[in-house]
């Protein structure tokens, strides 16, 4: 679900699941924009403009789903 999301104002539950390490330097900068500091970690953010268009950026390190 983490390619190609839309703005909304869906709650969205963010989970690294891959390493920063060896990417860009702007991906490790968007993982920490985010709120996220390891592998395993998650973070629930509202899916505006601002936070799809971070997740876009990383689909291939974290794992996206729709807040309970």
């Amino acid at each position: 679900m983490a390619k190609n999301l839309i703005p909304s104002d869906i709650q969205l539950e963010i989970t690294q699941i891959k390493s920063a390490i060896g990417g860009k330097q702007n991906q490790r900068d968007t993982l920490r924009s985010l709120g996220l500091k390891r592998i395993g970690h998650t973070v629930v953010r509202t899916a505006d403009a601002v936070t799809v268009g971070m997740l876009n950026t990383v689909p291939h390190l974290v794992q996206v789903e729709e807040a309970k």
